[in-house]
């Protein structure tokens, strides 16, 4: 079947018997033939160092798109909570939006369920900094720390 996945692994890969892609020159050369000696259970010819560094390199971007997901949430309910004269339609659509990515995000991956804490306060840092930004307000004016529960960012209602 023409356009298949294995007809374009097959075309996009390296021959038989490829140049070691090096990782550092040619990253996607590196990353078929890692997955090539996977499949065929060549694990002596594996980059491990490198292969294992990805791999927790994927598990960050996990984390971070939760705490980008949740920054997003914050920073509409610090404005919305400091600016109530300019509340909105589309911050409410844009926490909604938020809070569906936050869902998938740990539904995908529930092993970030006990990171949530971390999240959420890393988040924050960010979240604050860009609504006395957007806001004009002083950073002091928004709590130091976190003032949501992880319940009130993801229940919180919000209506005009």
């Amino acid at each position: 079947m023409a356009g298949s996945r294995k007809d374009i692994e097959t075309a996009l890969a390296p021959g038989d018997e490829p140049v070691r892609a090096e990782y550092e020159r040619d990253f996607y050369s590196w990353l078929i033939e890692q997955a090539r000696h996977l499949r065929e259970g060549r694990f002596d010819a594996l980059d491990r160092a490198n292969l294992a560094e990805e791999i927790e390199s994927l598990g960050r971007e996990q984390f971070n798109k939760l705490v980008s997901a949740l920054r997003v949430v914050m920073l509409h309910m610090l404005k919305w909570d400091h600016q109530a004269s300019l509340r909105s339609r589309s911050w409410i659509l844009s926490i909604e939006e938020q809070r569906l990515d936050i869902a998938d995000v740990l539904a995908d991956n529930p092993g970030l369920k006990p990171r949530i804490s971390e999240a959420i306060a890393r988040a924050y840092r960010r979240a604050r900094i860009e609504a006395a930004r957007e806001t004009g307000l002083d950073e002091t004016e928004f709590p130091a720390a976190c003032p949501y529960s992880f319940d009130d960012i993801i229940m919180r209602n919000f209506s005009l």
